[in-house]
């Protein structure tokens, strides 16, 4: 009998996560002997980890907060995506190397897709700076925005990611850090930050006296309504959460693990509404 592979989201917290429904769901619809599960780690278990990989313990894994860019320095190679943005989520054993994958940008990508909401030209405002924040700077420039505008509470981090997009795109300065707090007009506004995963988080931001008609992205799917997202409806704006971001970074991590494009269907949606 072929022995059972084992697949791992690590991150901490990771309580919320819900890779192992959806990873599971995929590895029983697809006749694959594996078994997905979520673990918490610590900075120093990240060398210890990578090396399970190694010696095939670990079959494939998930990389979530605050490890993305932490776990870097353990792998053998990194893909463009993951090199570009310095930003590893998904990690796979290829002829004795551990290899980096980033699959928050196309999951990003293809959720904004089906909004319909067209960023051509949009001043975007990204709360927060680090875990998915470089993945989505990264696909907002694909998608030709006009102006990214970075806030966090840490504003040197902030600086910071702004300055490695600087390096990276020499000619463009279409990234700008304003403070925490400061609300500058904006045609789309991203939390990309964790408050909002415990439901009664507030991000303390007064969105009142901004006009209607903004989009409103939160990176959280779990709960499916933050209080920000709540905000954004109330006031007459568009809303949208990060479920299908997460469906689909979470089936182009199967793609690679598996060579199978996993099925992407109303069941899975009621999987994770439960």
């Amino acid at each position: 009998m072929n022995k059972i592979k084992k697949f791992l989201v690590i991150g901490n917290p990771i309580n919320h996560s819900l890779s192992p429904e959806l990873q599971n769901y995929w590895l029983k619809k697809n006749n694959i002997n594996g078994i997905y599960d979520k673990q918490r780690l610590e900075f120093d278990d990240l060398k210890d980890f990578v090396l399970k990989i190694k010696s095939k313990e670990i079959a494939g894994a998930n990389i979530t907060v605050p490890f993305k860019k932490e776990i870097i320095p353990f792998i053998d190679k990194l893909t463009p995506e993951s090199e570009g943005t310095d930003s590893v989520n998904t990690i796979l054993l290829n002829k004795g190397e551990t290899v980096g994958y980033n699959t928050d940008i196309i999951g990003f990508e293809k959720a904004i897709k089906e909004t319909n909401y067209n960023f051509v030209k949009k001043k975007v405002l990204i709360l927060g700076a680090g875990g998915v924040v470089p993945s989505i700077i990264f696909a907002l420039q694909r998608m030709g925005v006009k102006h990214i505008m970075l806030s966090n509470r840490t504003k040197l981090k902030a600086e910071e990611l702004k300055d490695y997009y600087k390096k990276k795109n020499s000619n463009e300065n279409i990234i700008t850090v304003v403070d925490w707090g400061e609300l500058p007009n904006f045609d789309v506004i991203i939390n990309a930050t964790s408050v909002g995963l415990k439901r009664d988080q507030t991000l303390n931001l007064d969105f009142s006296k901004i006009e209607k008609g903004k989009f409103f992205y939160d990176v959280i799917y779990n709960p499916k309504e933050t209080n920000f997202l709540k905000a954004g409806k109330q006031l007459g704006n568009q809303t949208e959460n990060g479920k299908k971001m997460f469906i689909y970074q979470s089936a182009e991590s199967f793609r690679i693990w598996h060579k199978i494009k996993p099925e992407i269907n109303e069941e899975i949606n009621k999987l994770l509404d439960q």
